[in-house]
């Protein structure tokens, strides 16, 4: 790793624990538990329709910074749960955008690009199912989140 990484590394991980204390703060479970990303994916439900920021909500305003943030999040929860490492391309022009988690078997995910793909593309590209394809086992759908999840699956 190169001097010029550490900074993005430092900020990928402040940026995970800015997000987790405004997404508590705001009621969402932010804990790094597998089972937290069910509240990730109630924030993007709230916060975002036909892939854009939903005016007046949380990613209205920052959107950049918050979907580094989010991806961030996203990312450690991951890393932590599977074992990965952060790896950060000093090389890319957009090194914040390209950041991965890399496993030990090798393979790799991008979890800014998949929050990005998230607010485009909506529920089909879900935080939940991403997750549960790497492996993390993010556990049921919590009892309090029924209302919302059964509401968000009907608007398909």
């Amino acid at each position: 790793m190169t001097e010029e990484s550490r900074p993005l590394l430092d900020e990928l991980r402040l940026a995970a624990d800015f997000v987790a204390h405004a997404l508590r703060v705001s009621g969402y479970r932010a804990d790094w538990s597998p089972a937290s990303l069910w509240d990730l994916e109630r924030f993007f439900c709230e916060h975002v329709a036909e892939g854009a920021p939903r005016p007046g909500g949380l990613l209205a305003v920052d959107t950049g910074k918050r979907v580094f943030a989010l991806g961030s999040y996203l990312g450690e929860v991951v890393r932590r749960d599977l074992a990965g490492e952060w790896i950060v391309d000093e090389l890319d022009d957009h090194p914040e955008v390209s950041a991965a988690i890399q496993f030990p078997d090798g393979t790799r995910t991008w979890p800014v690009q998949q929050v990005m793909r998230r607010i485009v593309n909506g529920r089909r590209d879900g935080i939940v199912q991403y997750a549960v394809a790497l492996g993390v086992e993010v556990g049921p759908l919590p009892g309090d989140a029924r209302r919302w999840w059964s509401r968000w699956r009907r608007k398909r």
